[in-house]
């Protein structure tokens, strides 16, 4: 099941935040994003731990649906509707709208408009807005994109994972070979500008030359942007269970370090040029990039709809109930969703500020190191971890043996 949510002090009844952290984005000069949490799947992969349910999980013992997908736009925009009022005089427009789950394209198309609509409608969006949508390749069609596109989507994620029927297989993922590539073509005919794949390396059973096969063929599709991540086999999943029963192998380190070179080479070749460990878009075109997701990274202000979606304004972190049948009924009582929340401290946010924005291809300053992590960073200047360069400017970036051990790269930084 889905992972538990942290602790966090009582969000209030109707969501209020302190009035101190209302003012940050007062000037209009701090981004704002929003988040739409869609909780359905068809059927749940076996290395996924995220916040979504199938049907057959929605029901209870009595045969009754808990949540109703029917439903479910409703209840999404009475939390669209109650951040307004929570942020009351706020003069920015959405810069950034990004769907995801779960499988957003199980709703019909008309219910992501709605959605998106009440976006626009009590926000306004940015006349350069990003609006992307997450979507299984066995989970769209040709009229179902362009109902997408002519509501305002302009970017959208295909969950692509691998090329390779085996490898497809183990993870549980239920579309065909070949089928992204298609649905890469299709979003293309209905107009969208933006359109990433995702990859995942590392499965039990996948080869080098498995691995090889994907980003070509993921390449030949013709995304401008593609995302490649190492499977993490999550406690409580089925194929964490599979691997504890023997039934297939774990991966270990140095396949997913072999894998990730093997990702950059490929990538690199073809024109692509990474801007975040995991993220790679077509090079010299940063309108390629997911701007949504570099609102996280750089800690700007998104507020997360729907259930266990979290949210950051002003310093202020929170993050909803998760269950669908829960969400809705707080909203439908007038209630905020919220579960719990932070504020986060000026310490916080330094350590988070090395955490997230060393990842990315600019890098972190040097200045928000203590006296520890500025030790560590020299360190790792001189054991070829951060590039020089940059390093002499006064920011740590990764190097791609840095890059590797990134991890362990910041933990040494946030001491």
């Amino acid at each position: 099941m889905p992972s538990a949510l942290p602790d966090g002090e009582p969000v209030p009844h109707d969501g209020s935040l302190p009035p101190h952290t209302l003012t940050r984005g007062a000037d209009g000069a701090r981004p704002l994003g929003v988040y739409i949490h869609v909780p359905y799947c068809a059927t749940r992969c076996g290395y996924c731990d995220f916040n979504t349910y199938t049907a057959t999980e929605l029901r209870g013992a009595d045969g009754a649906v808990a949540a109703s997908q029917e439903n479910y736009a409703h209840s999404l925009i009475e939390e669209i509707r109650l951040a307004r009022r929570v942020l009351g005089e706020d003069p920015r427009r959405v810069g950034t709208v990004f769907v995801g789950g779960g499988t957003p394209t199980l709703l019909p198309a008309a219910d992501l408009a709605r959605m998106l609509a009440a976006v626009r409608e009590e926000f306004g969006l940015a006349e350069d807005a990003e609006i992307t949508t997450e979507a299984n390749p066995d989970s769209v069609d040709p009229g179902y994109l362009a109902e997408l596109r002519e509501a305002g989507f302009n970017r959208i994620s295909f969950g692509m994972q691998s090329a390779r029927e085996h490898v497809l297989r183990v993870l549980e993922r239920t579309h065909t070979p070949g089928r992204p590539e298609e649905c890469v073509a299709e979003a293309r005919k209905a107009g969208f500008a933006h359109v990433n794949l995702d990859l995942i390396y590392g499965t039990p059973g996948e080869t080098d030359e498995d691995w090889r096969a994907s980003l070509d063929a993921a390449l030949a599709a013709g995304p401008d942007h593609i995302s490649a991540y190492a499977l993490i086999v999550e406690e409580g999943t089925r194929l964490a269970r599979r691997v504890r029963r023997g039934e297939v192998p774990m991966t270990d380190d140095d396949v997913h370090a072999d894998r990730y070179l093997i990702a950059e080479e490929r990538l690199t070749a073809a024109g692509m040029e990474w801007y975040e460990v995991s993220n790679w878009a077509v090079a010299g075109d940063p309108a390629a990039r997911c701007r949504h997701n570099e609102l996280y990274w750089t800690g700007a202000d998104w507020w997360g709809a729907g259930p266990g979606a979290h949210s950051h304004v002003g310093g202020v972190r929170w993050w909803n109930v998760k269950h669908p049948a829960g969400y809705a009924r707080a909203l439908a009582e007038g209630r905020s969703p919220g579960a719990g929340r932070e504020l986060l401290g000026d310490e916080d946010r330094r350590v988070e500020r090395i955490l997230l924005e060393l990842r990315l291809r600019r890098g972190c300053p040097l200045s928000l190191l203590a006296p520890e992590g500025a030790r560590a960073a020299a360190r790792a200047r001189a054991d070829g971890l951060l590039e020089p360069g940059p390093y002499e400017a006064g920011r740590a970036v990764l190097t791609l043996r840095g890059r590797l051990l990134a991890d362990a790269v910041v933990r040494d930084l946030v001491d």
